[in-house]
């Protein structure tokens, strides 16, 4: 171990005399510095963002790294100098419930942010130069939305998925969102609407996006395939993902996934492990048909193991300048980053209270902030610390995460027990519907932009039209 440490430091102190004496320039050294692994084991708490008064889902750095946007379960999105930890703005989102996702739209001067919830709505904020913010209803999905993916580039496109099985387009210049094509699952079956929970785009090729939900299967399409008049029933892959022991695996779903600078794509399970997919590694655009002698000639993905993801919606991240690294919370409260190459754990730290959900890499320097049940936002990055960069009780961490993985995993439910569920979770559903939403009043708002609302700067003295019932700000794991 001292004899590796030796060796990783004498690196580093090459690269220094190497910048010093002009053989390799400020660039290429900062990259070089960013990917090390001595920067990351010294990664550290740099601060708390505080101001929200529910769970932060969402944690998302503008293009330039110098804000960061926040989005809650208080229905109020955030956006904060992180360098000096101040908070800029604060507007109430119009949304009625959790925000789950916050996106800046690029060329907009961070003027433009879309936000997604629980409550099915899209939603735009616009900040004018005097502070003052309008937020419009952009569209709708019949079921929460998880997750948006802007369209490489554009300061007008993005994509919405839903708990609906819909994937719909938006274009700011238009007045109404379009249903792209309705996602649903493989089944020798009749096929059953699936639950998405994850939009993605390929930074090298924005043709292509990926989407992962309730089933096994992560699926990448091309939007030249895709009509955007509606008139698609059924979506239509290009290929499809999966580890080829989870093929016709019901019991796992999707709730994370991101592309790599160089198109690997990186898939979370729920009580699963995350995987690493190269180009070459998918089964094609249907899985029902590929045989199982082909199957077992695939090349297996990378595998990360050690966290737990199981009681709510994660996400996954790559880190450092060229994706060297593989970030992940976890229901254990730990931060997670392993080496992309080989799956070496190299840094395990606490990062929540309860769990860790969301990661967020800055564009370009050794940082992150994540987000989770409690009620801030963390910042970490490279600080001077003597706790090392594994903890001594990292196999008991590991080992339980494992068990209870396995034990869940186990868990086999008759038909009794699945129709007590069912009936609950629809009675919940019709008691929320009748107590959260006045349905006249969502439904008389269409898909023509919906209504407005307008935010004042900071200390939210904003009109908001939330449910005085339900601001006790406790967190809800779902």
């Amino acid at each position: 171990m001292e004899a590796t440490s030796l060796k990783r430091i004498k690196h580093g102190f090459t690269e220094i005399v190497n910048r010093e004496m002009g053989l390799s320039s400020s660039k290429s050294f900062s990259r070089h510095f960013s990917a090390s692994e001595v920067l990351v084991e010294k990664i550290n708490l740099y601060g708390e963002l505080n101001g929200h008064e529910g769970c932060v889902n969402t944690v998302v750095f503008n293009s330039t790294g110098d804000l960061l946007v926040s989005g809650s379960d208080d229905k109020h999105v955030m956006v904060w100098n992180w360098a000096t930890k101040c908070k800029i703005l604060s507007y109430a989102s119009g949304h009625l419930d959790n925000i789950f996702q916050a996106r800046v739209m690029p060329f907009t001067d961070d003027k433009r942010i879309v936000t997604s919830s629980a409550d099915g709505q899209v939603r735009l904020g616009e900040i004018s130069e005097n502070g003052q913010v309008r937020t419009r209803r952009l569209g709708k999905h019949q079921g929460r939305v998880h997750n948006l993916a802007v369209e490489p580039g554009s300061p007008h496109i993005f994509y919405s998925c839903g708990e609906d099985g819909l994937v719909q387009h938006f274009d700011l210049r238009s007045s109404s969102a379009t249903k792209l094509f309705q996602c649903f699952s493989y089944s020798n079956r009749e096929p059953l609407n699936l639950r998405l929970n994850a939009i993605v785009f390929d930074p090298r090729n924005s043709n292509y996006f990926a989407i992962g939900g309730s089933d096994e299967y992560a699926r990448v399409y091309d939007i030249r395939r895709c009509q955007l008049d509606a008139s698609n029933i059924s979506d239509t892959p290009v290929n499809i993902f999966c580890p080829r022991q989870l093929v016709n695996f019901k019991h796992v779903h999707i709730t994370g996934l991101t592309y790599s600078n160089t198109s690997e794509l990186l898939v979370s399970y729920n009580d699963e492990l995350i995987y690493l997919f190269q180009k070459n590694m998918g089964l094609g655009p249907s899985p029902l048909s590929l045989q199982s002698e082909a199957l077992q000639r695939l090349e297996e993905p990378q595998v990360y193991v050690g966290h737990r993801n199981s009681r709510t919606v994660k996400g996954v991240s790559f880190f450092g300048p060229k994706d060297e690294y593989v970030m992940s919370g976890s229901d254990c409260g730990h931060i997670f980053i392993w080496k992309k190459k080989g799956a070496k754990l190299v840094r395990l730290m606490v990062g929540d209270g309860h769990i860790v959900n969301h990661l967020e890499p800055h564009p370009y320097m050794p940082s992150f902030a994540t987000c989770g049940i409690d009620k801030n936002v963390k910042l970490w990055a490279p600080m001077v610390s003597d706790a090392p960069a594994l903890p001594k009780n990292l196999e008991k961490i590991m080992e339980s995460n494992r068990q209870n993985r396995e034990d869940q995993s186990r868990v086999s439910l008759t038909p009794d027990v699945i129709m007590h569920v069912l009936r609950l979770q629809r009675r919940q559903m019709f008691g929320y519907v009748e107590r959260r939403y006045n349905r006249a009043d969502l439904d008389s708002d269409e898909e023509d932009g919906g209504e407005d609302y307008f935010s004042g700067l900071s200390n939210d003295n904003v009109s908001s039209e939330e449910d005085p019932a339900d601001s006790s700000g406790e967190c809800k794991i779902s």
